[in-house]
């Protein structure tokens, strides 16, 4: 279709930049540019959301406010613009740390998950600097103590396992651990879960652990998937 318009012109500017966003996440998550292309194609489209956004404000002002393309076209590019850095902002405020466990003395073991790791570039291995980083960052994740006993918390937890989505390696109820895989929804990062759960007389102690594969931060994520399991776990 021939633009007739600067607001045109601006408005497939806005859309070329949306496509670039949009494609950064899928297109590595299926395997066609490496991460760091991913990063690099979120950094261009937030550089020319801006630019476009600057361009649409201009059309704007030349048709005094009265261009649908170019109100379009502005919309358009500020969301291109804010999503790259609103994560790049929770990139920032969050420790460089990729390991959240509500136990950092004894953080739950893996055991099922390890051969799926076996291409993951972050290890299991556990070290007192994670946990001061992670006491220091997010005081608030701590054990959670349940006022029932471990079997039936243990469906409890399966139950609330299930209702996020997560994928299940392993329950072991005889061992009162639950371990499973996270996927994020766009770049398909796969975070590994471990739901450790130590009977306490007629309560029980529940301890979670959330581990990225890929990646030496991450943006808080694991953190947040972590109170929200908790936060399942005590709804009534």
């Amino acid at each position: 279709m021939r633009l007739r318009s600067f607001g045109g012109v601006v408005l497939a500017l806005a859309l070329a930049s949306a496509l670039v966003l949009l494609v950064a996440g899928p297109g590595y998550r299926v395997g066609i540019f490496p991460l760091r292309t991913a990063f690099s194609l979120l950094r261009w489209a937030a550089f020319s959301g801006l630019g476009v956004a600057a361009l649409a404000a201009i059309a704007l002002w030349r048709a005094h406010g009265r261009d649908a393309l170019a109100i379009l076209a502005l919309i358009v590019a500020i969301t291109v613009f804010a999503i790259p850095f609103r994560f790049q902002r929770m990139g920032a405020s969050a420790p460089a740390i990729h390991d959240i466990s509500t136990d950092t003395a004894n953080p739950p073991a893996f055991q099922a998950v390890v051969p799926l790791r076996s291409n993951a570039s972050n290890k299991l291995d556990y070290s007192q600097d994670v946990a001061r980083q992670q006491r220091e960052a997010y005081p608030d994740i701590k054990p959670l103590i349940l006022e029932i006993p471990a079997p039936q918390a243990f469906e409890r937890a399966l139950f609330a396992v299930r209702e996020a989505g997560w994928d299940i390696v392993e329950a072991n109820a005889d061992a009162h651990r639950i371990e499973a895989t996270d996927t994020t929804p766009f770049f398909g990062f796969k975070d590994d879960v471990v739901v450790r759960l130590t009977p306490l007389d007629a309560r029980t102690v529940v301890d979670v652990r959330s581990v990225s594969r890929v990646g030496r931060g991450d943006a808080g994520t694991n953190a947040r998937r972590v109170r929200a399991f908790l936060q399942r776990l005590t709804r009534p």
